[in-house]
């Protein structure tokens, strides 16, 4: 009991202070006032405003008050730039983390000629961490450095406001330039792109007095371009066996290109162990992967014992907008006034806390090879982050959580019933063999048992639901979207797969297959004659051979001249995961495929993400968001005066990742057809296809 206390003691009461050697000051907003204007007169960024007053991204209103932070930085630097200016010396310099050329020209006044002049090396190696650079005394730059007063003064800046949803890419290509030079013109940019910060295009930025008067405007004939991913922080990513740069790119939405760009020893290919910086937070929308080591450990509980959750939590992620996607309407939920009678919601996590107090090589190791123990962790800390949101809005409702002690045979489920008979919903277990053994058992007392993560088919059981969609619910997603379309469309399947050729012909009747060779090759002319130059046409394309995938992609980029076309895949497919197939085509193509999670950048997303990395200190993963979806969910349906078995048969609903669109299965329980069908823009970013 001792390691499971030490163990679950650490992940989820820890309490951040980041702001506490900061200093502050209280403002009032005026009317009319922005974050931007502020920001200028206190000489700090919209970013800094933002970190202590989160809600200020919704909007300001008047006499709202900001805490405004203040710090002696910039005092410091414009000290020592005076000092190295007028010193008449040269001075050494040891380059710190996150310096750039530009940083270090504007720290000490000095021009780019002028530094590299005194530092030749700096044309091949770049600035370096450790380097120690000699800081020339002022005037002593090369004359071809100097440009006349008149010149700088004419000399006329543009400025970009950064947006939601914009990145360093997707700016640096508006206006015709690259991520490094963006940077070196913005060096408090190189760790993060802040929302709302405001960077300086043209030029070199000028003092933080003078930015009000100037207007901000994109690059002279140029339009802004939209994007969909988010503004976020850079990190470091050690690459993983077999990666390519097409599964990065998938993973961090970024083109071959802007790969090499961000890390130049790309140029020599992609190799297992090397560190990448890559954008932080992006995980593609894809059916439940692997999940990773949890940086912390769980909360604090006790074998077979309810745990009280924490306080706080979220305030905002029970809003899901009303919209209409596929013609079902995804309801919001929230507390239906009236609704004061407390419900109790169970959860059965195989903690298998026995085995991790028996483990003779520790409670740390046993976190760290463990991978069904991580899945149970993440999971667990997004369940705690619904339980929270529950706390917040006061919703009445009492939470359990007990060990069943899982493995694929056995568990504790038959000694824990006696507990569960009085649940209005329980979450769990997680081996589908075990969920059913639980919703049998309860069944006399009609609580529905939900299976947070099996993908099992389920036997005929009223009370159980699956939340995660079959393999064949996934796959009729794909063609009922073509076919709201009115899509023309095509299957190349080669000879291998014999199950997906049988489930289109059986299930997907009108769908036409691409011949092919008597070698088992695709017949291309074929294939063009099937697509039709008045229709869009939907090529599905079942293959493991690299040779097949390559003469359907080059066979589809060629008919683009004269048809429309678009390729789609059933599910995930290894083979386009190589650097031999040009991940650039498949973008060109827009490149389909189903998945039960999407990705998103609502204010209730967002916030979720943010409060979950305060609280945990990482990211959350798939398991952990899917914890908080399921439990979320259950809760807030208890909340609608109705039992969930009711709100399942009527209520659509959505949360952070998942969709949960349940229906009653012909021969008996609940399975769940909530899945998005995603697409490739354009833009590189991954969209809902509507």
């Amino acid at each position: 009991m001792k390691y499971y206390l030490t163990l679950l003691s650490l992940v989820f009461f820890i309490s951040s202070s980041a702001f506490s050697q900061e200093k502050v000051v209280k403002y009032k907003v005026s009317s009319g006032e922005t974050i931007n204007q502020i920001a200028q007169k206190f000489k700090v960024t919209p970013y800094d405003i933002y970190k202590l007053n989160p809600d200020a991204r919704t909007g300001l209103s008047p006499n709202t008050v900001l805490l405004i932070p203040t710090t002696g930085e910039a005092k410091k630097e414009v000290s020592e730039t005076k000092t190295a200016a007028t010193s008449g010396k040269e001075i050494i310099h040891e380059v710190q983390p996150k310096e750039t050329f530009y940083s270090i020209e504007k720290k000490y006044g000095i021009s780019d000629e002028a530094l590299k002049a005194a530092n030749p090396f700096l044309e091949k190696t770049g600035v370096q961490i450790g380097q120690k650079l000699v800081i020339p005394a002022k005037g002593s730059a090369p004359k071809t450095a100097a440009k006349p007063a008149k010149e700088k003064g004419a000399e006329k800046y543009v400025y970009h406001d950064v947006q939601p949803k914009e990145t360093k890419f997707g700016i640096a290509k508006q206006y015709n330039m690259t991520v490094d030079e963006l940077e070196k013109r913005n060096p408090d940019i190189v760790s993060s792109l802040p929302v709302g910060y405001r960077l300086t295009i043209k030029g070199t930025a000028p003092k933080a007095e003078h930015v009000a008067a100037e207007t901000a405007k994109p690059a002279e004939n140029k339009k802004p371009a939209e994007s969909s991913k988010k503004a976020v922080t850079y990190m470091d990513y050690q690459v993983k066996p077999k990666e390519t740069f097409y599964s990065l790119g998938r993973v961090f939405h970024l083109s071959q290109d802007e790969l090499v760009a961000l890390n130049p020893s790309l140029s020599e290919g992609v190799k297992e162990g090397m560190v990448l910086k890559v954008p932080a937070g992006y995980i593609a929308p894809a059916p439940i992967i692997a999940a990773q080591v949890p940086s912390e450990k769980p909360a604090d509980s006790s074998v077979n014992k309810p745990v009280e959750s924490t306080g706080g939590g979220i305030k905002i992620v029970d809003k899901v907008k009303s919209t209409e996607n596929e013609n079902v309407e995804i309801v919001e939920l929230t507390k239906k006034r009236g609704v004061n009678e407390r419900k109790k919601v169970v959860l059965l996590l195989p903690f298998n806390m026995a085995k991790v107090q028996s483990d003779t090589s520790g409670t740390a190791n046993r976190i760290k090879n463990d991978k069904f123990l991580n899945m149970t962790l993440d999971f667990y800390s997004g369940a705690l982050m619904a339980i929270d949101s529950a706390k917040t809005l006061k919703l009445p409702i009492d939470v359990a959580i007990y060990d069943s002690q899982e493995t694929k045979t056995t568990s504790s489920i038959v000694s824990l019933v006696p507990k569960l008979q009085d649940a209005d919903a329980v979450i769990g277990p997680f081996y589908q063999n075990n969920a059913e053994v639980a919703a049998n058992m309860l069944s006399s007392s009609n609580v529905p048992v939900i299976s947070p993560l099996s993908k099992d088919s389920a036997n005929p059981i009223d009370n159980l639901y699956q939340t995660v969609p079959a393999n064949d619910v996934i796959r009729n997603a794909v063609f009922d979207f073509i076919r709201s379309k009115n899509g023309n469309i095509i299957a190349v399947v080669d000879k291998k797969k014999e199950s997906v050729i049988n489930y289109i012909k059986q299930n997907q009747k009108g769908v036409a297959f691409a011949s092919l060779t008597e070698t088992g090759g695709l017949d291309v002319a074929n294939l063009k004659s099937l697509l039709l130059p008045n229709r869009m046409n939907y090529v599905v394309m079942e293959t493991g051979n690299t040779a097949m995938v390559k003469a359907t992609i080059k066979a589809l980029l060629d008919s683009q001249k004269t048809c429309q076309v678009q390729l789609v895949i059933l599910e995930p497919n290894s083979t386009l995961d190589t650097d031999e197939i040009s991940f650039d085509n498949l973008v060109k193509l827009k490149l389909m495929y189903p998945s039960v999670t999407r990705e998103s950048d609502e204010q209730p997303v967002l916030i979720y993400e943010k409060q979950y990395r305060l609280k945990n200190k990482a990211n959350p993963t798939t398991y952990a968001t899917r914890g908080f979806d399921v439990t979320f969910d259950t809760m807030m349906r208890l909340m609608q005066g109705k039992t969930f078995q009711e709100t399942a048969d009527l209520m659509t609903t959505q949360q952070v990742d998942n969709k949960f669109q349940y229906y009653r299965k012909e021969d008996g329980g609940h399975a769940n057809k909530g899945v998005y069908i995603l697409y490739y823009d354009t833009d590189l970013t991954l969209k809902v296809a509507n």
